[in-house]
């Protein structure tokens, strides 16, 4: 494997591990003693020095390893998790990842802030409170040299330390020696390396091994990095070197990558291998021992609430440890996304030649043709399915970003806010995830700054002094729907229409509904903010946020009452790429209607039609009043309506619709289709697909529909 190929490997696990460190953060903040959190960080922190060393990276394996130092002396206690260090913490994090994204210019990046992050845990480590003199840089050292030693002087580096590396080849036929050439050179670089042992010297031994022996001052555990990102298909042990025990025969019990998860055998064990005792024996004498706790209860040392509380504990603990293995033992690949992209791609172009080849096969009528068409079309669903099934991700892969934005900026304004979120196992599309995340910062920055008020201004109205956000999502029907809500001042309509008016957006005398004035806020250059400051004020962003949401064929509604708080909802399609749809037919033009909102399709009846206040148009439909919209009206298509006409009763969010077509003619694969900028602002349209003569035929955006409907009823 190339270098550059490895060191890229090496940055996406790396950014995958910062995502993972901040998250663990966060957590620990709000559980400052749990040590689980403490060793999880450590390993974030213990995996990117060790691979980034291994790769050539090594200002951030240095700049870590004194992070992780700092973690050391939590996990040994000696340090206690405090603001300092949290922040400290943050910022660590966060320049990683600055030297990640720079690591190819080869530049120091920020060396002032890395001095200041770098005194700051220097004063943690020695007990020293972290003051403002630890923005100023360092003087350099003459001690602060890379430890990386060029492998012509590696020989006569040495060491405080001699270890004892034991390599043993898994592939059948081992490896050739110039293939360990790399892991020789890398050895080589952190001390003094010998080959004591090499296959050929023990060829009578039950397996083939390598045993080296490197005198270093580094510890154990750096060196076994070493071992951590290789391509050669090997188990490794790294013990300390004794004289005594280096030979040929020496056989060192391995686990891969130096675990050391086996147990010495039980008394029990010994006594029946040697015929001293029975099994059955061992099985008596294991049934008379009593459980620690019922020890301990009989003594009088706990109580029954005592015991019971630590047995929860426990089940607690051995369900999230088994949780945790079979989280490991599931194996992933890791695929570029332009791969995954392009292979979407080609299985949208074979279901639409898949609908072409059912069109002229069901002009031919053969049933042999008929019968491959259709196991074409069950190949060409299942394609589909998994495919898209590999690009839904959970959403809440996001949230944790989002909960270091309200930590930090509520901390910038002096504001206590909680941020909770729900649904985060809610799946959507990668594409309309990584679009989403934009808007999201944006409202949620709108939450923080115009929403929630200051600890102050909340106890003067009776609430807490720690405002809640809620950041929430869920699935109805073909859509997901994202709502932000805060339990903050609120929205004034008066002071939106007055500052409508000034700008000239709408006379003094119009009427409009609360819900219009709302939608005020996301014209361009809105802004209700006093003053500018660096978070808002511009009129810049909430534009952006609507321009964003049609862009993946969302919508965005708020709710707001003064002094109670906000609700932001977002709705948002499953997928932008394939669905499942339902064809119809109105005059010339055909239609498709996301199948995932279709509860039925009717005959529409004169009997069963009545006219309501303002001429809306209603169905009784089994003792039920269902509104319903002519598409041949709305979209003022030619000709006369046909004796009879169908009507296709659709659900969004608990409200019915009935959409009235000439025709419906069944269920269509349907591969979504951008419009034109021309078309893009058309009511009730989202996209468009090619039906299988190679005809167009439009996508209803039936949630656009439905909410027009049930306004006009109201």
């Amino acid at each position: 494997m190339s270098d550059d190929l490895n060191r890229q490997i090496f940055k996406e696990e790396a950014y995958e591990l910062l995502g993972e460190l901040e998250g663990s953060l966060l957590e620990l903040e709000e559980n400052p003693k749990d040590l689980d959190l403490v060793n999880r960080i450590f390993r974030a922190l213990h995996t990117i020095k060790g691979s980034g060393s291994m790769f050539g990276f090594e200002d951030i394996a240095e700049f870590t390893h004194e992070v992780e130092t700092v973690f050391d002396m939590v996990r040994s206690e000696e340090l206690k998790v405090t603001t300092d260090l949290l922040n400290l913490s943050f910022q660590s994090r966060d320049h990683i990842q600055k030297m990640l994204d720079n690591a190819d210019a080869g530049e120091v990046v920020d060396p002032e802030g890395m001095a200041n992050i770098l005194r700051g845990l220097q004063q943690l480590a020695s007990g020293e409170a972290v003051s403002d003199e630890a923005a100023a840089p360092p003087e350099p050292e003459a001690e602060a040299q890379p430890e990386t030693v060029p492998a012509e002087e590696a020989v006569a580096a040495g060491g405080d330390h001699s270890y004892l590396i034991k390599v043993v080849p898994q592939d059948a036929q081992g490896e050739e020696e110039e293939n360990y050439e790399p892991l020789f050179e890398e050895l080589r670089r952190r001390g003094e390396f010998r080959i004591q042992t090499r296959p050929t010297d023990v060829p009578e031994a039950d397996e083939a091994f390598w045993e080296f022996r490197l005198d270093t001052d580094r510890d154990k555990d750096a060196i076994k990095d070493i071992f951590l990102f290789t391509d050669l298909n090997i188990r490794v042990t790294v013990e300390d070197y004794k004289e005594e025990e280096v030979s040929p025969a020496t056989e060192v019990p391995l686990v891969e990558h130096g675990d050391t998860d086996e147990e010495p055998p039980k008394i029990g064990e010994i006594l029946v291998e040697e015929g001293a005792v029975g099994p059955d024996d061992v099985k008596d004498a294991l049934k008379q021992q009593k459980p620690i706790g019922q020890i301990l209860k009989e003594s009088g040392k706990v109580t029954d609430e005592q015991l019971n509380k630590a047995v929860s504990k426990q089940t607690k603990a051995m369900e999230s440890s088994k949780a945790k293995k079979q989280q490991e033992a599931v194996s992933s690949i890791r695929v570029a996304a332009e791969k995954l992209d392009w292979l979407v791609d080609l299985v949208g172009e074979l279901v639409i030649v898949q609908a072409q080849i059912t069109q002229v096969v069901s002009e031919r009528n053969d049933p042999v043709l008929t019968s491959l068409s259709e196991e074409l079309e069950r190949l060409s669903d299942e394609l589909r399915d998994s495919t898209l099934g590999i690009r839904m991700l959970p959403i809440g892969t996001s949230f944790s970003k989002f909960r270091r934005l309200v930590r930090d900026l509520s901390a910038e304004l002096g504001k206590e806010i909680l941020l909770s979120t729900n649904g985060a196992e809610t799946e959507l599309d990668k594409t309309v995830i990584e679009r989403l995340g934009d808007p999201l910062v944006h409202l949620l920055r709108n939450s923080i700054d115009h929403g929630i008020e200051s600890p102050e201004e909340r106890k003067a109205l009776g609430k807490m002094e720690e405002g809640m956000i809620l950041l929430s999502a869920e699935h109805s029907g073909g859509e997901v729907l994202i709502r932000i809500t805060d339990d903050g001042k609120g929205m004034d309509p008066d002071v939106i229409r007055a500052k409508a008016v000034e700008r000239g957006m709408i006379t003094a005398d119009a009427e409009m509904t609360n819900k219009e004035l709302f939608k005020l806020i996301f014209e361009p250059g809105f802004s209700t903010a006093k003053k500018v400051t660096n978070v808002s004020g511009r009129g810049v962003g909430m534009d952006v946020v609507k321009r964003a949401i049609d862009s993946l064929r969302g919508s965005i509604d708020i709710d707001s009452m003064l002094n109670k708080g906000t609700t932001i909802t977002i709705r948002l399609p499953l997928t932008l790429a394939i669905i499942d749809g339902l064809q119809v037919r109105v005059g010339d033009e055909f239609y498709v209607i996301p199948l995932s909102l279709v509860e039925e399709c009717v005959e529409l009846k004169r009997s069963e039609i009545e006219e309501g206040e303002g001429g809306q148009t209603l169905l009784h439909l089994r003792g039920e009043i269902v509104p319903y919209i002519h598409l041949r009206d709305f979209f003022m298509v030619e000709g006369e309506n046909p004796p009879i006409e169908q009507i296709v009763i659709t659900g969004v969010e608990g409200s019915r619709v009935g959409i009235v077509v000439d025709t419906v003619i069944g269920e269509h694969q349907t591969v979504i289709k951008s419009l034109s900028r021309v078309y893009k602002d058309v009511e009730g349209i989202s996209g468009a697909t090619i039906k299988g003569d190679g005809s167009i035929a439009l996508i209803l955006d039936i949630p656009s529909l439905v909410r027009q409907v049930v306004v006009e009823t109201v």
